[in-house]
């Protein structure tokens, strides 16, 4: 199995720089030619998320869509408490708070914020002062 640290999703979603980009891209191929699994972290979708904003200026939405469309490809297989409806865009938590929430839930306990959004979501509480 091959995880994938977050310089090489970069470079395969952007492909810059380019000489990276067609090695990681040869190399994910090689994966999927040979049957290997190829798995991508919860953590590393989450730092990828914030590099291609900060660094390549990609806006929210498209950064969440060139996600989901990765982790929904086929090829790569998500951290299993991760799941692709965290990507979604939608009101309320932020992609991260989803991301705590998801692992929290994967690991059967319960979220416990201050925060009302992601308070919010289905197995959390908010602590109120």
């Amino acid at each position: 199995m091959i995880g994938l640290d977050t310089s090489v999703v970069v470079r395969l979603l952007v492909g810059e720089p380019a000489n990276m980009a067609r090695v990681a891209r040869r190399r994910l191929e090689q994966a999927v030619e040979a049957g290997e699994r190829v798995f991508v972290s919860d953590l590393v979708i989450a730092e990828a998320y914030f590099a291609l904003q900060h660094h390549y200026g990609i806006p929210k939405a498209q950064a969440r869509a060139l996600l989901l469309q990765f982790v929904d490809s086929g090829v790569v297989e998500p951290d299993p408490s991760t799941v692709s409806a965290d990507l979604q865009p939608t009101a309320g938590a932020g992609l991260i708070d989803r991301f705590v929430h998801s692992r929290y839930r994967a690991l059967g306990a319960y979220t416990l914020t201050f925060e009302r959004k992601q308070a919010a979501l289905e197995g959390a509480a908010r602590l109120r002062t």
